[in-house]
């Protein structure tokens, strides 16, 4: 049975790809997104009716799992410190160092599978623009969350208003909940080591990361259940239209090229005599012709034409 690859993790045999290219490109888009988030940080109230009304459709459906999970990573400091810092860093570290070894030792996937995590990410950002969503943590006291980064901020360098580092808590946009990229990126690094990582413990990783990510980002009270699905769904989207973006991009770049490329030398202006094409330097229709032809010689010295002399 013949084996097809993944959408968006195909072969890219294109351009061969350079670490001084590839980590301007990855800084910029994530400066991109950083601006983006800050930028879509949309209206308070806003965000705070979107959050209650995720959580009443989730109470609705008994889907609403964020709810025990908090009050356990709050109970229990063993579980919440692992979590925060987990919630705190590893998104960071996991996702960059994911980039690194495709790139290293899966150099003809890489391109595919950067594209498919890019475009994702851009529509996690319109996301951000388009609902913002005020975070279980940062609802009144009555809906019984706790924010489990200030409850335990002591162990770490966050400090109470975000996963920033104390003092910078307003340099980030605490109402980006929706969708988790936290969760969507935890999936793109688990496909990528099960894809490609070959071992049994890469699988495990695999598996368990996108997982454990999932249940840190509503235990620590920053997402909600249908946060986690989103980002699994902008994931998606991305993965499908990743083939589309590196045609675009390949195609940008064709355009670029012969744009940039300088013109060819003008070779003189064709002579046209009666009908007939000559190339610059010839006078007489067919000269080609008769050069090529000796039996046209033959002929036209038949007609009473001087044959030339050998």
């Amino acid at each position: 049975m013949a084996q097809t690859e993944t959408p968006g993790t195909e072969v890219a045999p294109r351009t061969r790809l350079r670490w001084w290219t590839e980590l301007p490109l990855i800084l910029l888009v994530y400066g991109c997104y950083t601006a983006g988030r800050l930028l879509a940080r949309g209206d308070v109230s806003s965000a705070v009716d979107h959050g209650l009304a995720i959580l009443r459709f989730e109470k609705a459906l008994h889907l609403n799992a964020e709810d025990p999970l908090n009050r356990l990573f709050t109970r229990e400091p063993w579980l919440g410190v692992p979590a925060d810092f987990w919630y705190a860093s590893l998104h960071y570290v996991v996702t960059p160092a994911v980039l690194v070894w495709l790139f290293r030792a899966r150099a003809e996937h890489y391109r595919a599978a950067r594209t498919w995590l890019m475009t994702s990410t851009f529509f996690g950002l319109i996301g951000f623009t388009l609902l913002p969503t005020c975070p279980p943590r940062l609802l009144s006291a009555g809906h019984g969350f706790v924010d489990t980064m200030a409850h335990y901020s002591s162990y770490g360098w966050w400090g109470g208003e975000a996963s920033a580092p104390r003092g910078m808590g307003g340099m980030t946009n605490q109402y980006a909940a929706m969708p988790s990229l936290h969760v969507g990126w935890a999936l793109w690094c688990g496909i990528i080591l099960w894809r490609f990582g070959g071992t049994r413990l890469t699988k495990v990783c695999a598996v368990a990361y996108p997982l454990l990510t999932a249940l840190v980002v509503m235990g620590t009270a920053n997402h909600y259940f249908l946060d986690a699905v989103a980002g699994v769904a902008v994931m998606g989207v991305g993965l499908l239209l990743a083939p589309r973006v590196t045609r675009g991009a390949d195609l940008l770049r064709a355009r670029l090229v012969t744009a940039a490329a300088p013109a060819p030398a003008d070779a003189g202006s064709p002579i046209v005599s009666d009908g007939c094409q000559t190339s610059a330097g010839e006078r007489i229709p067919r000269q080609r012709a008769s050069a090529a032809e000796p039996d046209a010689v033959a002929r036209d010295a038949g007609d009473g034409t001087p044959a030339p002399a050998r």
